[in-house]
């Protein structure tokens, strides 16, 4: 039996009857036939919708490069104006909310503290409370879970964007459970409902609950990038390439400088389920082509080699912390990912 989002049970009550709803959402924000939330908030009879919010990479998500800042738009089938929120602010402005008596909330998050979802929904539930407005947040499934709990907490001092409040990095919480807790917990203190899904349970994956997967965002295109995202997500901070721009985003790690061989060398002996592949060959900036270290995910969690990104003594000069941008582009790259379904 298929879980029931928030969105559903919302849906299918009164809630919305007399309401001038902002909507934030993107192209995840479906039900279980596909029907996306905007179109059924435009076409709820005691609802009209008002305006519609986008969080990072945009209200389509067309925008697929990481950190760029996307514009306000209309929506010309149903004539309502689309506000970015990761524009020149994070957060609605008064202007925006004039026409809105209630904000609805129905993101898909990925379970991890960096992306960027859970405050633009915090950064609502500021505005909210500034404004006097009541939010709703329509809960769905942690896609890795919720009975795991991993990573480091962020430090004080460091909050920023992709870190605002204290958590660890798997936080093992649903998007809504993460509302009362900033709301709660953290003292934003807006007007907060919550409206549960029916049938999830906390050791789910994504896998276990009937839905279909839709890209949350332009770099997390299936479930099982979703399953790598936590940790390979950390070499955003590096020289090193994560994947962006392949087919195979956060499962494609790699640099020009890398030897497949050292690099095996260093990850056999901490080796849990997860395996280092030899695969194609994958270009890491405009005259070079890299191998990629490919990890095939025998089971359902994220976390597998411990991993230093030090200096290596032996290769002074081959720090991996960025200082530039680079573009990645495929060439001949074929690797198969091993989920948990899969045999040998």
């Amino acid at each position: 039996m298929p879980v029931t989002l928030g969105s559903e049970r919302l849906l299918a009550s009164g809630r919305l009857k007399g309401r001038r709803v902002g909507l934030v959402c993107n192209p995840a924000s479906v039900d279980s036939n596909l029907g996306h939330i905007v179109d059924a908030v435009a076409k709820h009879p005691g609802a009209r919708l008002t305006a519609i919010f986008g969080p990072q990479h945009g209200f389509r998500s067309d925008v697929q490069d990481n950190m760029i800042e996307t514009a306000h738009a209309d929506d010309a089938v149903r004539r309502v104006p689309v506000y970015s929120l990761y524009s020149e602010t994070r957060e609605p402005t008064a202007a925006m909310l004039r026409d809105v008596d209630l904000l609805l909330i129905d993101l898909q998050d990925v379970g991890v503290r960096i992306y960027t979802y859970i405050y633009t929904m915090a950064n609502c539930l500021k505005a909210a409370r500034r404004h006097g407005i009541k939010v709703i947040v329509c809960d769905r499934p942690n896609p890795i879970g919720g009975a795991e709990v991993e990573g480091p907490m962020l430090v004080k001092g460091h909050e920023s964007f992709v870190g605002m409040y204290p958590i660890p990095m798997r936080h093992g919480m649903t998007v809504a459970e993460l509302a009362r807790l900033f709301n709660d917990h953290f003292g934003i203190g807006a007007d907060l409902e919550v409206v549960a899904m029916d049938g999830w349970q906390r050791d789910m994956y994504f896998d276990d609950t009937g839905r279909t997967w839709i890209m949350s965002s332009p770099n997390i295109p299936t479930f099982d990038t979703a399953l790598v995202y936590p940790g390979a997500v950390l070499f955003e901070g590096t020289n090193i390439s994560e994947g962006r721009g392949t087919t195979r985003p956060f499962e494609l790690v790699g640099a020009p400088w890398t030897g497949r061989r050292a690099v095996r060398g260093r990850l056999e002996p901490a080796r849990t389920s997860g395996r280092v592949l030899p695969a194609g060959r994958v270009r890491a900036d405009v005259s070079q082509a890299c191998p990629p270290d490919v990890r095939r995910v025998s089971d359902s969690r994220p976390r597998s080699q411990r991993l230093s990104p030090r200096r290596d003594r032996r290769r002074p000069h081959r720090s991996i912390s960025r200082r530039r941008p680079r573009a990645v582009h495929v060439e001949d790259t074929a690797v198969r990912v091993r989920t948990r379904t899969d045999t040998d």
